[in-house]
């Protein structure tokens, strides 16, 4: 199996003047990038890196980060990714836990991870970092001299060692740290052999070539993000990073004048571009293909994207971090038959849907979506018993609840702790969601259980208005939602919020919800 670093340099090889990355009006070619990547791999085995060593990403996406993960991978170390909006407590426990020899340093990081190691205390694993790497000098005077300090324009210009390591298939890649929406984060271990089995499955189903280029507004420290950099690389493709896409407007002029064919984003990075947007009133021909992950989009959303640009190939996509990114899909043209699926498992994965035995289940009956592949995690870093939790001899246990018609197609049902027990029943808040998205005016909501002195909880909306639709009431949403569902799945109270808890890679954080309006009053029970 060729890795994604072999992939890469075949591009290279192939076409070295061609662009891999644009990024605030800079075209970074596959040359450059390769240049860089060596350069910073061969620093790090000059300093004494092994294989195996972590090294930390702590930079925004630019052609920078490209190069910088390129070179943790070509040096056999291992590139743990993380968000550099962040705090000195996530420090101590992300990095903490992955105990990295070396950090890659940007701005908004600095003065958190300075804190971080101000605070360490002797057993904590942020003691094994020996070398810090800047994105930018100014921040040096912030940590001791005892840190071999240094800038990453200088390690670029350090030139290639003449032989550096080859990483084999089974050797470990990278970490990724969940969002720690369930919990504390935990840290994914994923191969080199995952990365490549994820990355062919990937370019098969979504026909990458060399003639693709992705628009990015979805971090690269977030395994979706991640995926839209192993896969348009290796196909020698083209990566167009979003500087800002706060402002949506300018962010899609950029997504035409580079003519991006594809569109990568979050059930709420498209709540944004139908309500936050002039997105509607573009025609964007030069759009192939869109994809969505982290959570399903609902069924009206999907009507309005096929209106608006009916000539592009949209994929709703189901996957985990467990997963290195991807685990099934539904493809374009079964969007209308099989409404709501998350499609069936991806090329070189087997998805099944089984009981608490690991039986499965009957066409529609509800079970635990379970997979197989070469792309499932090594297991969990530092964590033997969750790892022998989920990591059965049936495969990988998502957490995730489905059921799956005749035809092999899933559905799913939710998540085991966002489901709503109310009296005798059982509800997704997804399919309230799905319907309450139907409503004019809504541009984003979310379903959580609130407590009930009768039914224990009772399903309350919370809704973000569209800022391109008229007025909406707490009436719009309670009436529709008891036309198109059974009255115990009935919204008990809506709530207006001018935007939803998030996580960083844009999922909704229905826990956060539930737990700062848990003593509130639901409100009339309508």
């Amino acid at each position: 199996m060729k890795t994604f670093c072999q992939l890469f340099h075949e591009r290279v090889d192939s076409s070295p003047d061609a662009v891999a990355v644009h990024h605030r009006g800079e075209d970074h070619s596959y040359g450059q990038i390769a240049a860089r990547a060596d350069s910073f791999a061969s620093w790090l085995c000059r300093q004494g890196v092994v294989r195996g060593d972590r090294i930390a990403l702590l930079l925004e996406n630019s052609a920078d980060y490209v190069a910088c993960y390129l070179g943790i991978l070509r040096a056999g170390g291992v590139a743990v990714a993380l968000n550099p909006d962040t705090t000195a407590r996530e420090l101590n426990s992300t990095l903490g836990d992955a105990a990295p020899v070396a950090a890659v340093v940007g701005s908004k990081a600095a003065g958190p991870l300075a804190d971080a190691l101000s605070q360490g205390e002797p057993q904590n694993g942020l003691n094994s970092l020996r070398f810090l790497i800047f994105e930018k000098p100014a921040h040096h005077s912030l940590f001791p001299q005892k840190y071999l300090v240094t800038e990453l324009s200088d390690v670029f210009r350090t030139g290639t060692s003449p032989t550096l390591p080859e990483p084999g298939p089974d050797d470990l890649a990278q970490l990724i740290y969940t969002s720690g929406t369930t919990g504390r984060p935990k840290g994914i271990m994923l191969s080199h052999r995952n990365i490549a089995a994820n990355c062919r499955s990937i370019l098969e189903y979504l026909e990458l070539t060399a003639a693709d280029s992705v628009f990015v507004i979805l971090p690269f420290f977030y395994s979706y993000g991640n995926s839209l950099l192993f896969t348009h690389l290796a196909a020698g493709g083209r990566l167009v990073l979003a500087s800002n896409f706060v402002f949506w407007n300018q962010a899609l002029d950029l997504m035409e004048s580079q003519q991006a064919s594809g569109f990568s984003g979050v059930p709420s990075s498209y709540a944004m571009l139908l309500h936050r947007s002039n997105f509607l009133k573009r025609k964007l021909l030069h759009l192939r293909y869109m994809t969505c992950a982290g959570g399903g989009l609902a069924p009206a959303v999907i009507q309005q994207l096929r209106q608006a640009v009916p000539h592009v190939r949209l994929f709703p996509m189901y996957g985990q971090t467990e997963a290195t990114a991807r685990l099934s899909t539904l493809l374009p043209e079964e969007v209308d038959s099989k409404v709501g699926a998350i499609g069936r498992g991806i090329p070189g994965v087997e998805l099944k849907v089984l009981d608490a035995v690991g039986r499965p289940v009957s066409p529609d009956e509800t079970g635990e979506i379970v997979a197989r592949g070469e792309n499932v995690m090594v297991g969990y870093w530092n964590d033997p018993e969750e790892t022998a939790r989920v990591l059965r001899p049936e495969g990988l246990w998502t957490g995730d609840l489905a059921r799956i018609d005749d035809d092999g197609y899933l559905y799913i049902v939710g998540r085991k702790n966002d489901i709503i027990k109310s009296g005798a029943y059982r509800i997704n808040p997804k399919e309230i969601e799905d319907v309450i998205q139907e409503v004019r005016g809504v541009a984003d909501a979310a379903v959580v259980g609130l407590p009930d002195a009768i039914w224990g909880e009772v399903p309350v909306a919370f809704v973000v208005p569209s800022a391109n639709g008229g007025a909406i009431t707490e009436k719009d949403v309670v009436e529709h939602c008891r036309r198109q569902l059974p009255r115990y799945k009935a919204v008990h109270a809506v709530h207006f919020l001018p935007s939803l808890p998030k996580t960083s890679s844009g999922k909704t954080k229905r826990a956060e919800l539930r737990e700062a309006w848990q003593g509130a009053s639901v409100g009339e029970k309508h």
